[in-house]
């Protein structure tokens, strides 16, 4: 074993993804452990590098946490307040969200008190242009009296760079290296334990408070500007201010009957994925959280796919979250250059194009899985699916009342035409294989939305197009479709022309209006997909080889589509079983993964996931329209965690 694989198999890092919680201000994003120890934190951006990241690797990688200096003597449990904590601590947590906001409180329980930390990125109006940029950390004794440690040991650009770390003013430090700049101050006293960590150990008393607040500051901006270190009066200033924002954008939903606590936490997590500056919607806020442990299929999701924004803005605009979608949709537009010749099915938050994969070899991975892969080769496939998707999103805009401009209806009429011409070409698909491509039933599918909301919106709205010819392009691709993509013999609707194997994403036909969800050969391939896809009550995404190894465990958001189908099919009891099998497959902060391992019981892949999250929305909503808003008969509210 090299050096450097035998160094990376040693910082491995084990905890369970579902341990973490997420923290974000809609420009970058943190995951918080159980334990109050931040273990992956990208700065000024999602996809900026680490300064801390543990989550990856647990030598290497870097942390800010804050932790219970664990008594002498355990306490014994109570009530079951998950996660449970690693074995050997003497302390409990239990944590929750404040309100409908992204406020995290971790409270810690030992024999001689509690104390709450509280974690938050600073939100204010008018951040979008002027961001605080600052990580928030607040402790307050609940009662008793508690001794905690607090290290802050960053590691920049993924844990290759030691910081400069240097004393910026009586009670703030600076720490410094590469483009990163953080500075750090509070009233608790820090002192240095080596070159590059800080380290204090404090002892709070009931109703005793501690601040510290993490900000990013370009080094340029260190060096010239003497920035001013916010004062525990700011940083708690800081706190009311972000609990209105989050409070005041939550409010904005609106669901039937009452919201369900998941239902806004999904919508929560959604909004805290978007990239306030560009409109850009990002897939998860993590890199290389494998979908098998051990394996190779670990991908950077930190950019913005057309699909899984677009899903997004479908997902927001149901509950009255509007201008997400209207944001993303003018994104795309730029992004594109206007032209739907040069869209790409990602970019970066800004819409930066070359997104070059890169493996990096001195980290460990989360258990050891590796590559750790930072950018994505997916940018350079060719998925027509991509056409069909921006054209939902206008025409759902449309429908809100209103109409296209020149500009964007000729960046809308010239993606409509890359659909009725490209159609017939192979793609990698929703799934974005890195086998062969093929002729997905689905890509097909959307070519032909693309066409058909080509044609409303020119009716609707009496925009030049040349209706005839992209008519007969749309029954054409259907014609196709019925013909080859469909199985006969058994009844349903298959993964690509001429294959006999099955696609989750067939589960999505009917939402763009190909088929009727209760036609029966919907009915039979929802079916198909129940049975030939299980995994443990939930659904892979396919069968066909894709190109990589063979392993990955269940997609979550697959399962919520069956769920979703099944209801909107009048199949309600299945429906809520399924859909209650996934939402039990949440963390305890009601946060989702893209993946999830009935083995094992864990989750995996990227996390938290948006794909998820809105498929859940989606699902919910399509079981009230079903049962009603307080659930019907069985007396459950979809919107609410299962257990």
């Amino acid at each position: 074993m090299s050096s450097a694989v035998a160094g990376a198999a040693a910082g491995r890092s084990d905890r369970p993804i579902a341990d973490y919680a997420l923290v974000g201000d809609c420009h970058s994003a943190a995951l918080v452990a159980s334990d109050g120890s931040i273990d992956w934190c990208c700065l000024p951006r999602f996809d900026s590098d680490s300064c801390f990241g543990r989550l990856l690797d647990r030598q290497r990688g870097g942390h800010f946490s804050i932790t219970p200096i664990v008594p002498v003597a355990p306490i014994a449990p109570t009530a079951p307040t998950p996660p449970t904590p690693p074995a050997g601590d003497a302390f409990r947590t239990r944590r929750e969200y404040l309100g409908d906001s992204l406020v995290l409180a971790t409270t810690f329980e030992t024999s001689t008190g509690a104390v709450r930390l509280l974690d938050f990125f600073a939100m204010r109006q008018g951040g979008r242009d002027r961001p605080r940029r600052e990580l928030v950390r607040v402790l307050e004794c609940l009662h008793g009296s508690m001794r905690l440690r607090v290290e802050f040991s960053p590691r920049l650009d993924y844990g290759d760079i030691k910081p400069w770390l240097y004393r910026f003013s009586a009670n703030a430090h600076c720490a410094v290296g590469s483009n990163m700049g953080l500075l750090l101050a509070g009233d608790i006293a820090l002192a240095r334990a080596g070159e590059h960590d800080l380290v204090a150990e404090i002892e709070l008393n009931a109703g005793e408070r501690r601040r510290l607040g993490m900000r990013y500051v370009s080094p340029e901006e260190l060096h010239a500007q003497q920035p001013d270190a916010h004062t525990p009066v700011e940083l708690e200033d800081h706190l009311d201010e972000t609990l209105a924002w989050w409070h005041d954008w939550a409010s904005k939903i609106t669901v039937p009957g009452r919201p369900g606590a998941c239902i806004v936490r999904s919508a929560i997590v959604l909004k805290a994925l978007t990239f306030a500056p560009t409109g850009a919607i990002i897939a998860a806020p993590t890199t290389s959280l494998p979908e098998r442990v051990g394996g190779e299929r670990n991908w950077d999701y930190r950019y913005s796919w057309i699909r899984d924004s677009v899903f997004t803005a479908r997902a927001l605009s149901s509950l009255g979250c509007v201008a997400e979608a209207d944001g993303f949709r003018r994104f795309m537009q730029r992004s594109a250059a206007g032209s739907g010749e040069q869209m790409q099915v990602l970019v970066a938050v800004d819409g930066k194009r070359r997104l070059t994969e890169v493996v990096l070899e001195h980290v460990a991975g989360w258990r050891g899985s590796r590559p750790v892969r930072i950018g994505n080769a997916a940018e350079k496939q060719y998925q027509a699916d991509m056409y069909g998707l921006l054209l939902e999103l206008a025409g759902r805009w449309s429908e809100r009342g209103n109409r296209p401009d020149e500009h964007y209806w000729s960046f809308l009429a010239g993606t409509v035409e890359l659909a009725i011409t490209r159609w017939q070409r192979p793609d990698r698909g929703i799934w974005e294989v890195r086998g062969e491509p093929r002729h997905f039933v689905h890509s097909k599918v959307m070519c032909w939305a693309a066409a058909r909301r080509g044609i409303e919106l020119a009716e609707r709205h009496g925009l030049p197009a040349p209706l005839p010819r992209w008519r007969a392009a749309r029954d054409e691709i259907r014609s196709a479709i019925e013909t080859q993509g469909f199985d006969r013999a058994h009844g349903h609707f298959v993964a690509a022309f001429g294959s006999g194997d099955l696609d989750a994403a067939l589960l999505l036909l009917p939402e763009v209006g190909f088929v009727a969800y209760d036609d029966p050969r919907m009915i039979a391939t929802a079916d198909a997909i129940a049975q030939g896809l299980d995994a443990g009550g939930l659904i892979r995404r396919y069968t066909a080889d894709d190109g990589l190894r063979a392993g990955e465990g269940a997609f979550l958001p697959c399962a919520f589509w069956l769920a979703e189908c099944l209801a909107r099919q009048g199949r309600r009891d299945k429906a809520r079983a399924i859909f209650e099998r996934v939402v039990a497959c949440a963390s305890d902060l009601g946060l989702f993964a893209e993946e999830f391992d009935s083995a094992s019981g864990e989750l995996l892949g990227n996390y938290p996931q948006g794909l998820t999250h809105l498929a859940h929305i989606a699902a919910a909503q399509a079981l009230r329209l079903e049962t009603g808003a307080g659930g019907g008969a069985a007396g459950i509210d979809p919107g609410r965690r299962a257990g």
